[in-house]
């Protein structure tokens, strides 16, 4: 079996990243700010994620082009290789067996559009593991969830309403939109307006509602913008401006593929922890955490299903139901370390994993924390931590955007602009006999230093400001 311990060399590449050399040069085009080496930052990013599960997690979001996956017609012989092995595992015959209460905008085309564009969904695994069963399983699991989140629920012996004699597991997709809510209404729009950075981001559109669509009720701006990042080549627009694409396109089915191969740190993507890709840390297992159906319960809603005191409650028992009715059906087996249940889980909102060093993170945030050979005592720094900000370790690009604030998360972050390549500065000491500023260097009361051919002299204790631009500095004299 496949498996990879996360963070065992944590410590060892925390002390790298911190005794890292970092060259930091001030901005002579932008007066106190600073410029740092693009080779630079890239070593240190690819230190901060040499865990091989970053690049497991990254390969597992890589998408196919659209143009690719709207030629994707069942039987097509040039339909993905994942998408075949859908045809095989989950034909036709068994979406209508289980969608016979479905909404008109959920279908089987769709349904092979959604994962054909993400390879990772029902995809090629080197090592061994048995990649139909996976697949059967990772879309029996989904429709377990799709039951509860957009199903019928009607009892089997309501013949009125479930002429059929349908199962509730057979009832998935009925509700393409949250009920009660229809396009035109602005709802589910708070946050919106607000100067932060998620509305850098992902900026709402005004007169639209960002309640639940799709297979997965995708609810919030947030989650809208993320989502069209992914679908989109990164364009967070094209869905805030339409959300109502998650509805009435192949978007529906989508969403809900995209959220299941998404780790949302310290969880795991839920095909991760299907496919055992994932190893629970320590504290999650102390915590009850582990294999099977109950942990994908913990992933989706644990704050609310998971505990204890939701055991007898209506969303996971209904969960539960459908997952070991579908599991039946359908033949898969249940391991002898898995639970179908998470009452007896811990749930992650709950579940304190600072500082736990077999946990990895997949967002990065400023790192404050003091150096003191670096102008101003700043990092230029990014750090991984475990809960949203506007920056993913697996979104190529984002830790570039996060040193130089693209979003402006960071308050008194400094000003930094990546380069390519770092020039020398305009002095070379000595001018006049006294040595450059050196942006790095501690000067105090008193200290002489020359900067673009002038001498300063220090009115106090800086590090890292400019002698032409900042405060601590006076002019003594031109040096020709």
């Amino acid at each position: 079996m496949f498996k990879l311990t996360p963070m065992m060399v944590a410590l060892n590449i925390a002390a790298i990243s911190s005794a890292s050399a970092m060259t930091i040069e001030p901005d002579p085009q932008n007066p106190g700010g600073y410029l740092i080496s693009k080779v630079e930052l890239q070593e240190t990013v690819a230190a901060k994620t040499s865990n091989p599960m970053y690049a497991i997690w990254a390969k597992a979001l890589e998408t196919r082009s659209n143009a690719v996956v709207e030629a994707i017609l069942p039987g097509r012989s040039d339909n993905p290789s994942n998408v075949k092995r859908v045809e095989r595992v989950f034909p036709q015959a068994q979406w209508d067996f289980l969608t016979h209460m479905a909404a008109p905008e959920y279908t089987y085309t769709r349904f092979l559009r959604a994962i054909g564009k993400f390879p990772a969904f029902c995809g090629e695994y080197s090592d061994g593991r048995n990649a139909d069963a996976i697949c059967k399983k990772s879309i029996v699991t989904a429709f377990a969830h799709f039951s509860q989140e957009t199903g019928g629920h009607i009892a089997k012996d309501n013949v009125s309403d479930n002429p059929l004699g349908l199962e509730e597991w057979q009832q998935a997709l009925v509700h393409v939109r949250e009920m009660g809510w229809s396009e035109g209404q602005p709802g589910y729009t708070t946050g919106c307006g607000q100067n932060d950075w998620q509305n850098r981001r992902w900026p709402c559109a005004q007169g639209q509602g960002y309640f639940g669509r799709g297979a997965k009720q995708l609810s919030y701006h947030f989650n809208y913008g993320a989502f069209s990042e992914v679908m989109f080549d990164g364009d967070a627009t094209v869905l805030l401006n339409n959300p109502g694409l998650v509805a009435d396109s192949w978007l529906n089915l989508a969403s809900a593929i995209w959220f299941f191969l998404t780790p949302q740190a310290p969880k795991p993507a839920m095909l991760h922890v299907i496919d055992r890709t994932w190893v629970p840390s320590q504290r999650e297992q102390d915590a009850g955490i582990g294999y099977g159906f109950g942990t994908t319960i913990n992933v989706i809603n644990g704050g609310i299903e998971c505990g204890e005191q939701n055991k007898n409650k209506g969303q996971p028992v209904n969960r539960i139901r459908y997952w070991e009715g579908l599991a039946h059906y359908y033949n898969i087996p249940i391991e002898t370390d898995e639970e179908n249940t998470c009452w007896q889980q811990t749930p992650y909102g709950s579940l304190n994993l600072n500082g736990a060093t077999d946990v990895l993170y997949t967002n990065w945030e400023g790192d404050w924390a003091y150096y003191s050979d670096r102008p101003g005592g700043y990092s230029f720094e990014c750090k991984l931590v475990g809960y949203q900000t506007a920056y993913s370790a697996l979104v190529p690009g984002d830790y570039e955007k996060c040193v130089t604030n693209f979003y402006k998360s960071h308050a008194s972050w400094p000003q930094v602009t990546v380069v390519d390549e770092l020039t020398p500065p305009d002095d070379e000491p000595p001018v006049g006999g006294v040595a450059a500023w050196d942006a790095s260097k501690v000067y105090l009361k008193g200290d002489q230093v020359s900067y673009k051919n002038k001498i300063y002299e220090a009115k106090w204790w800086t590090q890292g400001n400019t002698p032409d631009s900042t405060q601590p500095w006076k002019f003594i004299r031109d040096v020709q």
